[in-house]
């Protein structure tokens, strides 16, 4: 990985192990801003923020992130360019694929999956559901490429539909054609829903089993809770029509996938209102650790994982549970204050990466 003026670093060059590599440094010395460059210029997307100009680094008028990927014999290239103009009007993104520009990285076929632990992805389970539902569909996106497009059609005619409500609550149209978009979203909201249950069904065993792994107290389950209990576009349909005039009251749609939930429960209670930060850690552990699972079986291949600040908060035993978990398969990057606070971290298998402010050491590679 090749960084040019991404946050604390001006340029830097990074080589990630085969199996775990471990980044540490102070507090401070950029240790999340790597974990995030890599995540960056694997998806185009930053984990921590949603305004790309945190980015790039003061002083700077562009930041850009190059991932060289080796898989067997075959070797790739991702790059990903961001940039404002001078006067800070406007902002710009550039990705390419072996040189070719592409319009996203997620669609990019030999682009590592990438899965991410940083503190602030407690809002996952914390947070509105609407965060949840992001997730699961990302999830779905990634175990289906091909059915992605499933959740931007449901958008795309949901917001077709709310538009008209709009224009009727106003008095700017009437409800002639109010079922013809009710039949297109009925078809598209099914597909969703079905999308979304057969992951939650693939990936509940796993999560209820690295919970337990993890020493969870209590059952750690999933739940996917639809809004719609329609078994055909007919009677979702005859829902949206139940439902009609709060609709048009509110002037959007109030029914559908985009209000569904997806539950995070211990013991059958909501971890998000019932559990401590300690259990909401380890419960979001064992879901990233599940999907990755899930991933590795479906698709083949397993997500690189990214933790950022996991170890510390651990106890030991935990500590030497998700190494030996981690260990098992794929590529893992952990940051920690401490090298202490990650098993193995001294081997000779194990890749270091010592950081300082704007700096990267190598400090091992695994042959």
């Amino acid at each position: 990985m090749q960084l040019r003026d991404f946050r604390t670093y001006a340029r830097a060059e990074a080589h990630l192990g085969q199996g775990l590599t471990v980044v540490h440094g102070p507090n401070g010395a950029g240790k999340s801003n790597l974990l995030e460059a890599l995540y960056f210029g694997c998806t185009a997307r930053s984990p921590r923020t949603h305004n790309e100009r945190e980015l790039v680094r003061f002083g700077a008028q562009a930041a850009r992130v190059v991932v060289k990927i080796a898989d067997g014999s075959q070797e790739h290239e991702l790059s990903v360019g961001f940039g404002a103009l001078a006067d800070g009007s406007r902002a710009t993104k550039r990705m390419t694929a072996d040189g070719a520009p592409v319009e996203r990285l997620l669609d990019v076929p030999d682009r590592p999956l990438m899965s991410v632990f940083m503190p602030d992805r407690l809002e996952l389970l914390k947070g509105a559901p609407t965060l949840r539902r992001a997730h699961l569909d990302q999830f779905v996106a990634a175990i289906w490429p091909a059915r992605a497009q499933v959740r931007r059609e449901y958008s795309r005619v949901l917001a077709q539909r709310n538009a008209l409500l709009s224009r009727i609550r106003h008095g700017r149209a009437s409800q002639a054609t109010l079922s013809t978009w009710d039949r297109e979203l009925a078809g598209k909201a099914l597909a969703l829903r079905d999308l979304r249950s057969d992951a939650v069904a693939l990936l509940a065993p796993g999560f209820t089993e690295r919970g337990a792994q993890l020493g969870c107290s209590g059952e750690l389950t999933l739940e996917y809770r639809p809004r719609s209990g329609a078994c055909d576009e007919e009677e979702f349909v005859a829902e949206l029509q139940q439902r009609l005039p709060g609709d048009l009251e509110r002037g959007f749609s109030g029914h559908g996938p985009h209000r569904d939930e997806l539950a995070i429960l211990r013991d059958g209670r909501e971890l998000r209102v019932y559990g401590s930060q300690g259990e909401q850690r380890l419960a979001l552990l064992a879901l990233l650790l599940g999907e990755r699972a899930v991933l590795a079986a479906e698709r083949r291949r397993t997500p690189v994982m990214l933790l950022d600040d996991v170890m510390s908060e651990l106890d030991s035993d935990r500590r030497e549970l998700l190494a030996r978990e981690l260990s098992l398969s794929g590529q893992s990057v952990i940051a920690t204050t401490d090298l202490g606070h990650v098993p193995g971290a001294g081997d000779a298998a194990v890749t270091r990466l010592r950081v300082s402010p704007g700096a990267i050491l190598q400090e091992a590679l695994a042959a």
